[in-house]
């Protein structure tokens, strides 16, 4: 146990030396570190409560859930009728279900037959508990189709799954440093944003359900005749999204989806100089646009998001190149997170914000000062018991303990990993689980130094059979570390993430590096007794 050849001895001094190195960009200024080769930019990236930035929590809210598959099952009952040529009337949404009357009695059989088709098992065409996501009933000619709880409360948990996406979609490409998205229960999705001081502008990004749609303006009726009465049939009365709000009668037949776009930049109009959103189609959106453009030149569009109308500019020419620009007096930030709202693609229902906090740089330098202190006197106390009971043995301890904070500061760096206060926690745990391996190897010794065996045999026992009893110790520890990570979250698995380096670096040192710097000493005094 104390032979190290000299090759395996410069190998494990320089793989400890290079892996306490990689944690040297995390200290360099932000002008420093830019200015390193992209193969060195690692460090190690500063959680919410260390750095500041943006906490909050949205959640998906079922009424908005159930109003959607309500939409969809009168869209879905009509098709399916209008596909078997039964004739209806009356459909409509009816509270919390979907009623439609047929008209010939003698087509009710059918039309439920038909209608409760529309009825999916929960968790798909292989779910086996058999429950469906819609009750379908009939009372004489009149057919009622109603969303089951359970339902809506699994279309809840798809939507936010969904959502969770997009989310991360949209704030990655607001260029922060590691976000945090996570689910939380059913329903609600927290989301932290480390260095973002501007919450207002995440909660509008985040806030926008941003379906977008391209659909023709109704000239046949004015807007104001509009509200007094009603509107034309298929067509609804939306305003523009700036002030002051101006009335359009839009058709509700949709022209192009935003489904349909495949790319979206912010830009400046070459004859305005405004900023601009410049979008692409897909193919299949590409040609839609072409034809509906061809089809009504002299005709007003308008651009649709979120039922605002941004702009309503006259088709002039067909547009066949499957790509436009919007425009709406858009600021330099506005047109770009319109972009990155496009791009990302649309919510499948809306988020409402229920949580929302600012950590500020101060509190987080506060808890950086805290923590760096707590570790100091930490470090301390264990460096000064450990010399004052081994001695010689426990400098040689507290060496090894110190390249193993590095070498977990390193590794941390590698992998990019947040670093939060439970993570400093977990790395001050780590010192005294570090000391306690060099602990059971010195304890090792004498007892096989008080058996009589040599300095140097005792010395070599020691190690050896120590061995099995520090990793027995450090792996059950490390399956608790691992399950905090996989079943906690936010602030307990960045404890766990800490704590589960640091227990693999610590049972590395122990027997690589504290038992090379003894085996150095043996060599160089050939003790005759044990200096513990």
């Amino acid at each position: 146990m104390l032979y190290f050849s000299r090759w395996k001895a410069l190998a494990i001094v320089a793989f400890c030396a290079v892996i306490c190195l990689m944690a040297a960009p995390s200290l360099l200024p932000q002008s420093t570190f830019d200015a390193l080769p992209h193969a060195l930019q690692r460090k190690i990236v500063l959680g919410l409560d260390l750095q500041g930035g943006s906490y909050i929590v949205l959640q998906v809210a079922q009424a908005d859930v159930r109003k959607g598959r309500l939409e969809q099952l009168r869209d879905d009952a009509r098709g399916a009728l209008r596909e078997a040529r039964i004739g209806y009337s009356g459909l409509a949404i009816q509270g919390n279900a979907v009623q439609v009357t047929i008209r010939d009695g003698q087509d009710a059989a059918g039309a439920y037959q038909k209608l409760r088709g529309l009825a999916q098992p929960i968790g798909g065409m292989v779910a086996q508990s058999g429950q469906l996501d819609t009750d379908v009933t009939q009372n004489g000619n009149v057919i009622t189709l109603t969303p089951t709880e359970a339902g809506i409360n699994a279309r809840t948990i798809q939507a936010v799954s969904q959502s969770i996406e997009i989310v991360r979609k949209r704030i990655d490409q607001l260029g922060t440093t590691e976000p945090s998205i996570q689910r939380q229960g059913s329903d609600r999705i927290q989301v932290q944003v480390p260095g973002l001081q501007d919450p207002s502008r995440l909660k509008a990004l985040l806030g926008q359900t941003a379906k977008l749609s391209f659909r023709l303006v109704d000239t046949s009726m004015n807007p104001q005749q509009a509200l007094q009465g009603r509107p034309p049939a298929g067509t609804e009365v939306l305003y523009s999204q700036g002030e002051p709000k101006v009335p359009y009668v839009i058709e509700q037949h949709v022209l192009v989806a935003g489904e349909d776009l495949i790319d979206a930049q912010p830009s400046f109009d070459p004859n305005t100089r405004e900023p601009v959103v410049t979008f692409r189609f897909n193919g299949n959106g590409a040609r839609r646009f072409a034809e509906a453009t061809q089809a009504n030149v002299g005709r007003p569009f308008a651009i649709v998001l979120d039922n605002q109308v941004i702009s309503a500019p006259v088709i002039r020419e067909p547009i066949t190149g499957g790509s436009g620009q919007i425009s709406g007096s858009f600021t330099v930030q506005q047109a770009n997170d319109l972009a990155i709202l496009l791009r990302a693609g649309a919510l499948p229902v809306p988020l409402q914000v229920v949580e929302e906090r600012t950590v500020g740089p101060g509190l987080g330098a506060d808890s950086i000062r805290a923590g760096i202190l707590a570790s100091i006197v930490g470090a301390l106390l264990v460096a000064g018991f450990m010399i004052a009971t081994y001695g010689l043995f426990g400098v040689v301890a507290v060496v090894a303990v110190a390249v193993n904070v590095g070498m977990i500061l390193g590794l941390l760096a590698m992998l990019g990993a947040t670093l939060t206060l439970p993570g400093i926690a977990g790395i001050v745990l780590t010192v005294g689980i570090a000391v306690d391996s060099n602990v059971l190897i010195y304890e090792r010794i004498r007892e096989e130094a008080r058996a009589g065996r040599s300095a140097i045999s005792a010395i070599d026992a020691g190690f050896s059979r120590a061995l099995s009893t520090i990793l027995d110790s450090n792996i059950t520890t490390f399956i608790a570390a691992a399950v905090l990570f996989y079943i906690g979250s936010g602030p307990v698995r960045g404890f766990a993430i800490t704590f589960g380096i640091g227990i693999i670096t610590t049972v590395f040192t122990a027997f690589t590096l504290t038992r090379l710097m003894v085996a150095m000493w043996v060599r160089a005094r050939r003790p005759q007794h044990v200096p513990i």
